[in-house]
C-alpha cells in the first residue's frame, strides 16, 4: 500500500495518468528538500522493520534528504544507528537526525566537502569514535549540470561533476575498508542514465557508467574479504538535486516519461538498499539492482 501522496490520486494510480509538480527552480547544487514542494515522501508508514540490520553501523553519504534521507530511515527502522555526510544542508540534516530517532537509533550527521579526501578519513574517524565500527558503507553523494550541448560543458563543470559522483567512492572506500569485516556491504547509487543514458547529462550519465564499472571491479576485488559491493539505479526520483539542477518549466513534467508516467518517492528506493545491507542478499555481489519505474535496461 502507497502512503497517500497529497498529489497522487487513487484515480491515477489506477488510470496511469500522469503524475506533475508545481514549477519551482533552486539555484544552489545539491539542493534544499524542506524548500520542495510538495515534499519528497522519505518514510513509509506501512514498513515495518524486523530487525535485519540490529546492531550495525552504516554510513550514508548524502543522507540529509532525498535518496539517503530515505535509506537512514530505513536502516533505522531495521535496527542500524547511521551517520549522514552532507554539504551544507543543515536544516536537512536535522530533520534527517529527527526521523531517525523516531525509530529508537542514532544518527550522527557530519558536514563537509566529499571532493576533498581527508573529510573522508574525518568521517570514518568520527563513526568510530561514536559507534566503535562500520558495517555498511553507502555511496550516494551527487551533482548534475544538465547541458544541451557537449560544447557548453566546460572544464570546471567536468571537474566539479567527477570530483563529486566519483572521486568520493574511491576517498571513502579507501578510509572505510580497513575497518570492514566480513559480511559487510558497499553500495552505490548508480542512475538509469548509466544504461539508457540521458542528451542533457553527458558528463553525469560517464559518471554513473564509472560507478557501474566501479561497483563491479571492486566487487570482483573484495571477495575474498567477504564484503560485498552492489549498486542502485534509480529512475527519476523527487529530490533536491531535480529542483536545483533543472529549469522549472522542466520540473512541471519530471518523470512522466516513464512507463508509470510519474517519477519515484525516495522511500520507494529504501528496501533496495535495505535488502543489498542485509545478509537477505548474501549471494548478490557486482549487482546493480534498477528502481526506475518500468523503463527497460541493458545490464
Amino acid at each position: 500500500m502507497y502512503p497517500k501522496y497529497p498529489y497522487y490520486s487513487y484515480e491515477t494510480k489506477c488510470e496511469n495518468k500522469p503524475v506533475t509538480f508545481p514549477p519551482q527552480h533552486q539555484d544552489r547544487q545539491p539542493g534544499l528538500e524542506y524548500l520542495m514542494v510538495p515534499a519528497p515522501i522519505s518514510d513509509n508508514p506501512d514498513y515495518v522493520g524486523s530487525g535485519k540490520l540490529q546492531g550495525k553501523v552504516a554510513i550514508i553519504t548524502g543522507g540529509d534528504s532525498g535518496i539517503g534521507r530515505a535509506v537512514a530511515i530505513g536502516f533505522a527502522k531495521e535496527g542500524a544507528d547511521v551517520v549522514i555526510a552532507y554539504l551544507y544542508e543543515h536544516e536537512d540534516a536535522n530533520a534527517t537526525v529527527e526521523m531517525v530517532s523516531r525509530y529508537g537509533r542514532r544518527c550522527l550527521p557530519i558536514a563537509g566537502d566529499l571532493r576533498d579526501e581527508e573529510f573522508s578519513n574525518e568521517i570514518v574517524r568520527k563513526t568510530l569514535e561514536s559507534f566503535g565500527r562500520i558495517d555498511i558503507l553507502v555511496l550516494n553523494q551527487g551533482v548534475q549540470f544538465p547541458q544541451e550541448s557537449i560544447l557548453n560543458i566546460s572544464t570546471q563543470q567536468l571537474e566539479d561533476t567527477f570530483r563529486t559522483n566519483i572521486f568520493p567512492m574511491f576517498f571513502m572506500t579507501k578510509a572505510a575498508l580497513p575497518y570492514l569485516q566480513p559480511g559487510s556491504s558497499i553500495i552505490s547509487t548508480a542512475s538509469v542514465t548509466a544504461y539508457a543514458g540521458a542528451p542533457l547529462l553527458v558528463d553525469y550519465s560517464s559518471t554513473k557508467g564509472a560507478i557501474v564499472s566501479f561497483t563491479r571491479s571492486l566487487s570482483l576485488q573484495l571477495v575474498k574479504q567477504g564484503i560485498r559491493v552492489n549498486a542502485v539505479a534509480p529512475g527519476p526520483i523527487w529530490t533536491p538535486l531535480i529542483v536545483s539542477s533543472y529549469s522549472a518549466e522542466y520540473v512541471k513534467t519530471f518523470g512522466t516519461e516513464t512507463p508509470m508516467k510519474r517519477a519515484g518517492q525516495p522511500f520507494e528506493l529504501a528496501p533496495t538498499y535495505i535488502y543489498l545491507a542485509s545478509d537477505d542478499s548474501s549471494f548478490v555481489t557486482g549487482q546493480v539492482l534498477h528502481v526506475n519505474g518500468g523503463v527497460m535496461t541493458e545490464t
